[in-house]
């Protein structure tokens, strides 16, 4: 007698019958387990001796069940031909840790397998029936109620998100000093409506304003919505078909609503995917629109005569990631790079590269999935001796999540390069007449972020280089004394909740250090009373006698204020200094 299966188990078990269709079939079937795939994987690259990473061996956990469920000899003889079911939750978590945690549904072994088997196809399959009964990990279980209930992956707000879109309007102007530059919203009948990842409104929104630039300078009809403008979709990373649509629906319901003829997207490999590739089949939608990825728009100003770039704008050695939906998915390889050498000085390929490159080890919803990051971060030591190998100062993607895959891995295997997306080289190399050739008020400077939040991180990291200075960040106070015995820093940003020791605690050993006392540090934190009720951060500083910062902001941080503030303090410095 089998044991009682438990309520979660049947219901995977009666979802998987349910959702099996020929492609996950015929993939579940034709698997000889010649091993040819087992190399492909840098999980497997990265972990010699562990057989727990092998492509084969993950998909027998799905296998087993189609044996036993499916396959007629497995409903005969199940033993023999491998069949096995799942009865208990603790087997579902045990699932779990395999179809999230060991596989980012890359697709480099189902490229390689001789049979045509599409592992990552039903590795996808398999998160599904997990997220089906709610086993899965939370970033993802949060990730996806965003997207249901507010519309987009991280949660933005509508206001947030508009009131974001006006503020890169006017620093476009200022930049430009051309008061006609628009972020047009919710303009009908346009020819391109513009959508994008959630990332660039809530942490780089700087992408917007290049796009918007280039849009403005090619002369184009243009709008973004306000609603249905989030195109990633992470229907594709959970498994869950219906999430899948309704993403997809949202999209193309605002670009039908406004009449726009052709639907851009920003740079996001499974953005692109999900809406162009894999969205009008899970939505059921006949579309009259186009869609083309942005790379394909801005390649086509340049072609076009639309837009005029200087490439020696961009003259730090660059190579290229491709991102594994865009290249192995949906064959996009060609197009970045023949735009990459009109705007860079020195390109220099990747091997292997196109279909065969590597992922950056951030995909399938990897970043949302904290419990595995040393595992994802151990497994990136082959995308790193890929990076390293270039010799590159720079590495270009067109992928929001790649840029924070690559991000970690760059900073946890120190190497030195910078990441980032090709538009933001396509507009640095922008040249319209009206372009004013200004100093950047941090130019020169160099600032250490101190912050436990690899989002804030990433955010202030790229907001400051952004404005002239060298960055280098730490996650803890410990990791910051290092940093700054090692080389002090012009100013440093403060957060006050930190792990093992707190802010106020760096604080104080600064400020009593005469070595050190002189450095500007501006607080940058979401430190409340609520949060800590028995600490006063300025009865702190006064009952210790000692000064106090150069600048107190609280989260989320007003971003022209903390330039300003970041500004006046270095010049305040290096005037008294």
């Amino acid at each position: 007698m089998p044991p009682a299966r438990s309520y979660k188990a049947q219901k995977v078990i009666d979802r998987f019958q349910q959702k099996l269709n020929r492609q996950a079939m015929l993939s579940l079937a034709a698997c000889v387990h010649c091993g040819l795939c087992t190399d492909q994987c840098h999980y497997v690259l990265a972990n010699p001796g562990d057989p727990t990473y092998a492509p084969a061996y993950k998909a027998d956990r799905l296998r087993k069940l189609f044996k036993a469920h499916v396959d007629w000899t497995g409903r005969l003889i199940p033993r023999w031909v491998g069949g096995r079911s799942v009865y208990s939750d603790e087997e579902l978590e045990e699932l779990k840790d395999v179809v999230f945690g060991k596989c980012t549904n890359c697709r480099r072994c189902s490229l390689n397998c001789p049979m045509g088997v599409d592992m990552a196809s039903f590795n996808r399959l398999a998160r599904g029936l997990l997220v089906h009964v709610g086993v899965m990990p939370e970033g993802v279980a949060v990730v996806a109620k965003d997207q249901w209930e507010i519309g987009n992956q991280m949660g933005v707000l509508k206001e947030d998100y508009l009131e974001t879109l006006q503020w890169m309007e006017e620093e476009l102007q200022s930049e430009y000093n051309d008061p006609s530059i628009r972020i047009p919203v919710d303009k009908r009948d346009a020819e391109i409506v513009y959508a994008i990842n959630p990332r660039e409104a809530k942490y780089d929104p700087r992408t917007i304003g290049e796009a918007a630039a280039i849009f403005h300078f090619a002369g184009e009809n243009w709008t973004m919505a306000s609603e249905g403008w989030d195109m990633t979709n992470f229907g594709l990373f959970n498994g869950d078909d219906e999430l899948g649509a309704a993403c997809a629906a949202r999209v193309y319901d605002a670009v039908e609503g406004l009449r726009g003829r052709k639907l851009v997207v920003s740079e996001c490999g499974h953005g692109y995917r999900s809406t162009r590739c894999e969205g009008p089949n899970w939505a059921r939608r006949d579309l009259k629109f186009e869609m083309e990825s942005s790379v394909v728009t801005m390649l086509r100003y340049i072609k076009e005569g639309r837009i005029a770039v200087d490439k020696t704008r961009n003259p730090l050695p660059a190579t290229y990631h491709d991102s594994c939906n865009n290249a192995r998915s949906c064959g996009m390889t060609e197009e970045p790079r023949e735009l990459l050498r009109l705007v860079t000085t020195d390109f220099r390929e990747m091997y292997p590269n196109r279909a065969e490159n590597f992922c950056c080890t951030g995909g399938g919803g990897a970043m949302s999935m904290s419990e595995y990051a040393p595992r994802r971060l151990k497994s990136a030591k082959v995308k790193a001796d890929q990076l390293r190998a270039t010799g590159a100062k720079v590495v270009v993607t067109s992928c929001h999540n790649c840029v924070d895959g690559l991000f970690d891995l760059i900073r946890h295997y120190k190497l030195d390069m910078q990441v980032k997306l090709l538009v933001s080289l396509v507009a640095n190399a922008l040249t319209p007449p009206e372009r004013r050739i200004k100093r950047r008020p941090l130019e020169g400077f160099r600032i250490l972020v101190i912050d436990d939040e690899p989002d804030v991180r990433i955010y202030l990291s790229k907001l400051f280089e952004e404005n002239g200075c060298a960055v280098t960040d730490a996650p803890d106070a410990n990791q910051a004394m290092r940093a700054i015995r090692a080389q002090p820093p012009d100013l440093i940003t403060l957060d006050l909740v930190l792990p093992k020791k707190t802010g106020e605690k760096l604080y104080w050993e600064l400020k009593k250090d005469e070595r050190f006392a002189r450095i500007p540090i501006v607080v940058v934190s979401g430190y409340a009373a609520i949060d800590h009720p028995k600490i006063d951060f300025h009865k702190f500083i006064a009952e210790k006698a000692l000064p106090p910062p150069e600048g107190f902001l609280e989260k989320p941080v007003d971003v022209e204020k903390l330039i300003e503030t970041v500004h006046q303090s270095l010049l305040e410095s290096r005037f008294s200094g």
